[in-house]
């Protein structure tokens, strides 16, 4: 069983590396996007009239911004749009039929192409930043911590994005829920605007919801090296919750919407 999940994950990083030419895109997106970041909130740092905003400095908002629009990049999974396919065409009855769980297998087929976005686009940003910001991430025992937060966030990423797909059963239409999924991911993650700039109570709600624990809460991680293990403990022990909890919702809710599928009016 063990070399199915090793093949799955060699093809989905052989199937990213065949196409070069998308990674390099997204490269470039990252720097016009990042641009733009820059210049927008350099705008609102100097319209504040004061260096520290919401206990963030400019400095600390654009390194966390900067992390947090790789860390998406990096969990990004087309898992919606490829399980959207698979209804319309029929394809998932082929794939419902193999000696596997569907859900495990469009998990490593997806976490293939993670593995390479993780080390040609994540690795190399936090390597300029760490030079760029003046050596300003710490290097600690938070690195560890960072990497089992991560982990346990693209998971959780993975679970919402399966869910997603599963509504597609229902709606047999793709295009209008991811969207809507990549706006309330993007927004409540804290990959657009750093949670520190929301209302307190709409902080306050937010902190127990799952998408903070994609981005917001392995950044939390990574950028303070002093965090008590008691803290430490408190973020990914909230990720494990919502983690168990997700897989939970979408195993439930796939098998009874395989009831309701239908492939070409059958």
């Amino acid at each position: 069983m063990r070399s199915r999940y090793k093949s799955l994950l060699k093809s989905g990083i052989m199937e990213q590396l065949h196409f070069r030419s998308s990674l390099l895109l997204i490269v470039v997106g990252n720097l016009v996007y990042l641009l733009l970041v820059y210049n927008l909130w350099k705008a609102i740092f100097a319209s504040a009239g004061t260096d520290i905003v919401n206990g963030m400095t400019f400095s600390d908002t654009m390194i966390y911004l900067v992390f947090a629009t790789s860390l998406f990049n990096f969990m990004e999974m087309w898992l919606v749009w490829d399980m959207g396919d698979d209804i319309k065409t029929g394809k998932i009855v082929v794939d419902l039929l193999k000696p596997m769980k569907y859900s495990k297998l469009v998990f490593f087929r997806a976490s293939g192409n993670c593995v390479v976005k993780f080390l040609t686009t994540f690795m190399p940003t936090a390597i300029v930043v760490y030079f760029v910001s003046g050596r300003a991430i710490p290097l600690g025992i938070n690195l560890l911590w960072f990497v089992l937060s991560a982990t346990c966030s693209l998971v959780i990423n993975f679970y919402i994005c399966f869910i997603t797909g599963t509504i597609c059963i229902h709606t047999e239409s793709v295009w209008g829920i991811n969207i809507m999924k990549e706006v309330i991911v993007g927004v409540l993650s804290g990959a657009t605007v750093p949670l520190a700039f929301f209302p307190e109570t709409l902080r306050n709600v937010v902190s127990y919801l799952p998408f903070q624990t994609i981005i917001h809460a392995p950044l939390d991680v990574l950028l303070h090296e002093k965090y008590e293990f008691a803290k430490i403990a408190q973020v990914i022990g909230l990720q494990l919750f919502w983690l168990v909890v997700l897989g939970v919702v979408s195993h439930l809710f796939f098998n009874a919407s395989l009831k309701k599928i239908t492939v070409n009016g059958g």
